[in-house]
């Protein structure tokens, strides 16, 4: 297995990644300074839903589909892209209906997990990413690679979970606050929707 001062380089290497500005903690921060804490969180928990099948897609060597073929990366990211412009389109439209920071219930919470996941899931880049960065920390010396990709992994999901959990929990708190005026909550709307439109246009220019 792997030695625990490796394993600790790679969370380490892990949570520096996770801060790194990027699509997923961006995506975490719009959607919880607009939905609350319990959004956000809803989103992490959608984001590392996906980050399990990355896992296992590079464990079982699937992700290298991605890296050969030009057809399948290129399916994948524009199918991606237009899920993001879709939300944009839902962002630009939204009215400002939610002051006081009310709770979007059990339902709301479901519908942004599961967008946590197609926009985790729809990004070949990750799938790509996770089959360059495991690797680095497996050793064929140490047993079967499989197992070794499994621990890297739910690795990594547990430093995005203390990272991107913080950012879920700083970003409802101040969105709690700012919603309390609808000219600012069109705002925030109009911001995330503009961030939607970005991660689109960052997807569709993505290359292997």
């Amino acid at each position: 297995m792997i030695p625990l001062d490796a394993l600790s380089a790679f969370f380490v290497a892990s949570v520096l990644l996770a801060l790194a500005p990027g699509p997923d903690n961006l995506f975490v921060l719009t959607q919880a300074a607009l939905y609350g804490k319990e959004s956000g969180l809803a989103v992490v928990g959608g984001l590392c839903t996906g980050l399990v099948v990355h896992t296992l897609g590079v464990a079982l060597g699937v992700a290298v589909i991605f890296q050969t073929s030009a057809a399948a990366f290129t399916a994948l990211k524009l199918a991606g892209a237009g899920y993001l412009l879709w939300l944009a389109w839902q962002a630009f439209r939204a009215p400002a209906a939610r002051l006081g920071g009310e709770s979007i219930g059990a339902a709301g919470l479901l519908r942004l997990y599961r967008r946590g996941i197609i926009m985790n899931l729809t990004n070949p880049k990750v799938s790509l990413f996770f089959l360059a960065f495991l690797p680095q920390f497996a050793d064929p010396a140490r047993g079967p690679l499989a197992g070794q990709m499994i621990l890297l992994g739910v690795t990594f999901i547990a430093a995005t979970i203390l990272i991107f959990g913080g950012i879920a929990l700083l970003a409802g708190t101040l969105g709690a606050w700012l919603q309390r005026s609808a000219t600012v909550q069109r705002t925030l709307n109009w911001l995330a929707g503009a961030v939607f439109v970005g991660l689109a246009l960052s997807l569709v220019l993505a290359r292997r």
